[in-house]
């Protein structure tokens, strides 16, 4: 059976995306578990290689710059690239918010889509995006997942962190903390344990434990420290356990945490970002990932940002990106 084609978006081309991509498939490990196609731009990449030639185990990388998706070759030491050709290599300047950069980020994005759901890969894995890059170009998202969310039309939806033995669904996501507790509903806590289920599933776990992270301290004390579990999380555990969901909270998240990283439970359910990419990055922070949940496709991508203040220097840790790929390429074979 051949491995499974997965698309690679570049992201922005001013941050560690071309590099952590570029060391990704300088592994010989990356192809016997996909058959990757880059979407980018074939001088970033060309820069790039410039000073990584010794990354490949087996002689020099090369480019295969592509417009057919059909010419891939899927060969290690061969990068095949979608190229775009959509970056004045003259003007980019690593490290810098750039409209440009912006305005190919989302166009690698859109084309990555396409060819997914036109059948051309199975799955996708993005490198970090500037979202300031992307507004000043005229795109504003909170991130990949709001915007993949619109290109495929799906209105179901959430984010899922990946790392070491913990695996976390958010049931808010790029929201100032003020606007976290008016955000909540039992059906966007209920989407979030459905949607973090399925995805088990697919992991090979068929029956998950599920734990329920509080909002407020202490679980909110009886309503005392907030009424957010009363009214929302608890009806929504409630639902779930009438659908057959080993479920349990809501816990304080501290001990959600303790006890999801110890083994009790195979999924916690987080009420906001930072609630969940804490303990994640804690434990596993080189080599966390982010899935997207209710995609028609499996995508993933690295939970580190575009590192401008390393970018350029051959100093990007591609190990997240790394996992990324591993991860999706699970998931596609489910």
């Amino acid at each position: 059976m051949m491995p499974p084609k997965i698309v690679i978006t570049m992201g922005d081309s001013a941050g560690v995306g071309p590099e952590v991509i570029v060391k990704a498939l300088s592994l010989p490990e990356t192809y016997k578990i996909c058959q990757p196609i880059v979407i980018g731009d074939a001088k970033v990449l060309a820069s790039v290689l410039q000073f990584s030639k010794s990354l490949a185990s087996e002689g020099e990388l090369r480019l295969n710059p592509i417009k057919d998706i059909r010419k891939a070759r899927f060969n290690y030491g061969v990068i095949d690239l979608f190229d775009l050709g959509n970056i004045d290599i003259d003007r980019l300047k690593p490290g810098k918010v750039d409209p440009m950069c912006g305005k190919a980020t989302f166009e690698y994005i859109k084309k990555g889509s396409e060819i997914v759901k036109n059948g051309g890969a199975e799955g996708m894995v993005t490198a970090p995006l500037c979202k300031k890059s992307m507004e000043d170009a005229g795109f504003s998202y909170p991130g990949h997942t709001e915007l993949l969310a619109e290109l495929t039309g799906t209105k179901d939806f959430a984010m899922m962190l990946v790392g070491g033995n913990l695996r976390v669904v958010l049931v808010t996501r790029h929201l100032p903390l003020k606007e976290v507790a008016s955000s909540l509903s039992k059906q966007k806590v209920l989407l979030a344990i459905r949607l973090g289920v399925e995805a088990m599933k697919a992991l090979g776990i068929d029956s998950p434990k599920v734990g329920v992270c509080a909002l407020n301290p202490h679980a909110g004390e009886w309503g005392i420290l907030g009424k957010e579990e009363i009214e929302t999380i608890i009806p929504a555990i409630e639902e779930a356990r009438k659908e057959g969901i080993a479920i349990n909270g809501p816990l304080p998240s501290d001990k959600g945490f303790y006890d999801t990283a110890g083994g009790r439970y195979d999924l916690a359910i987080a009420m906001y970002h930072d609630q969940g990419q804490v303990p994640v990055k804690l434990l596993s922070y080189t080599k966390s990932v982010n899935v997207t949940l209710g995609l028609p496709f499996v995508r993933t991508s690295p939970c580190h940002g575009t590192g401008f203040d390393i970018a350029g220097q051959n100093k990007a840790n591609p190990q997240s990106f790394i996992e990324a790929i591993k991860l999706a390429a699970k998931l596609i074979k489910g």
